[in-house]
């Protein structure tokens, strides 16, 4: 067939920094490419060209979302292609290093390229012996190559070794080769911050800092420095996607609970996350709750900062999706859902229930209070306000000694310093406060330089 642009439809996760993708095989089949298990978008885009999906391809056992392949499987009865060395326990086609796979016109060739998981494969796309364009995975991203720690810090190394040599092979491929990575800007993964998600092998000779790395040991120097911390349901989704997850329905909806039945779930150890926006959580919310703004980065602050096996409950908000919510937890293997409160913040005040405030401030309110940064270091090395604490928000949870008293909490935009605030309140401490904005608007309001200092 004839291969070009129209036939490749990128599916961007904002949130998770990744990139599923579908390629129209021509014949009303698709190929779906590291599908997540919210299946929404895939579904859409499939559905807009009469398309099913006859194959669906995972690169490695995914630590940041659960596979979408086994939905597929299912639904579309698409024949699942995955590493034979990663010994999954659901029907799939293993492939070994070498493999191809007849798409009907296409090609699709199985790589070994270890290094960011060991059973890790990229696939190549070829019609005839041309090589149109590799699914790197996590292995060759745009500007960078992902982390190689995520199986332990004591194999770090070891896999970091590896994806030099698998970086190193996909290197050799054609300059017109198109780069397809799962992994992109916004992934803890450790994709670089940048707009573009995919390349092509020459871009990526003439750009990227690690294939550039003049020997081995200089590769590994550099993957390694690059290294941050990342979310804590990462450890456990690989053997979930080894095993399967669970199928869901078509449409996900949250039940409807009253106060009394949260009431009592909250006394028996449920956790209730408050959805809504910054500016109505501060006003007042249920004492106990934690703040996680519904957006983009709403999935990885769940899973980060709420244990895996315990009822969770949600406040949402004038207009707020509860199928969206549902959807944004599933993908992370989130389905311990208790439901949501119905009537909201109204019907709790109703029933005369106590309510707790948080403080927003401005820069220019800050005066001598301290200030706590919960961004990333890397974030906070970037430039931060001069004097502030930097104490990452993942790992806040608990922690009673991380800010003191009349603290000011801050981050990029208010939504990371309001899930901090909630949590330090939680932990006993009490008069914060949340910055509205973050340190560019410090910067601006008071006329003062940042710091980059350590």
């Amino acid at each position: 067939m004839g291969f070009g642009d129209e036939h490749l439809i990128p599916l961007v996760d904002e949130g998770l920094g990744n990139s599923a993708y579908v390629v129209d095989l021509g014949d009303g089949r698709a190929l779906a490419v590291d599908a997540s298990r919210d299946v929404r978008a895939l579904r859409e885009a499939a559905a807009k060209r009469r398309l099913r999906v006859a194959f669906s391809a995972d690169t490695h056992l995914h630590a940041d979302f659960l596979t979408g392949a086994v939905q597929l499987a299912h639904d579309d009865r698409a024949t699942v292609l995955a590493s034979a060395a990663g010994h999954r326990r659901f029907a799939h086609r293993p492939l070994e290093d070498g493999d191809d796979v007849d798409l009907g016109g296409l090609t699709l060739r199985a790589l070994g390229t270890p290094g960011h998981t060991d059973e890790h494969l990229s696939y190549l796309l070829l019609d005839g012996d041309r090589e149109l364009g590799v699914f790197t995975g996590g292995s060759l991203i745009v500007g960078s190559a992902a982390r190689t720690d995520l199986l332990g810090a004591d194999r770090a190394e070891e896999l970091a070794r590896a994806q030099y040599r698998s970086l190193r092979r996909l290197s050799d491929l054609p300059d017109a080769t198109a780069v397809w990575p799962t992994h992109g800007a916004g992934s803890f993964c450790s994709a670089p911050p940048g707009q573009e998600r995919t390349s092509t092998i020459g871009a990526q000779k003439r750009s990227n800092d690690l294939l550039a790395a003049p020997d081995e040991d200089t590769f590994v120097r550099r993957l390694l420095a690059s290294l941050g911390s990342y979310p804590a349901y990462f450890d456990r989704l690989g053997e979930l996607n080894r095993t399967g997850p669970p199928l869901l329905p078509a449409r996900l909806d949250l039940d409807r609970l009253n106060v009394e039945p949260v009431r009592g779930l909250l006394g028996e150890g449920a956790y209730l996350i408050d959805v809504r926006p910054v500016g109505e959580f501060a006003a007042g919310h249920i004492p106990g709750a934690i703040s996680n703004a519904l957006r983009d980065g709403f999935a990885t602050w769940l899973g980060w900062l709420v244990p895996p096996d315990v009822p969770v409950i949600f406040v949402l908000g004038a207009g707020q999706d509860p199928a969206e919510v549902a959807w944004q937890a599933a993908k992370i293997g989130y389905d311990r859902l208790a439901g949501l409160l119905q009537g909201g913040m109204d019907a709790w005040a109703a029933a005369g229930e106590p309510l707790n405030r948080i403080g927003l401030i401005d820069a220019t309110e800050i005066g001598d209070r301290p200030v706590l940064d919960v961004r990333q270091a890397g974030e906070y090395r970037s430039g931060h306000i001069p004097g502030a604490r930097n104490v990452e928000l993942g790992s806040l949870p608990g922690r009673s000694d991380a800010a003191p008293e009349r603290a000011v909490v801050m981050c990029g935009h208010g939504e990371r310093a309001a899930t901090a605030a909630s949590l330090l309140t939680r932990a006993g401490i009490t008069d914060l406060a949340v910055l509205r904005g973050g340190p560019q608007e410090w910067a601006q309001a008071c006329g003062l330089p940042l710091d980059t200092g350590q």
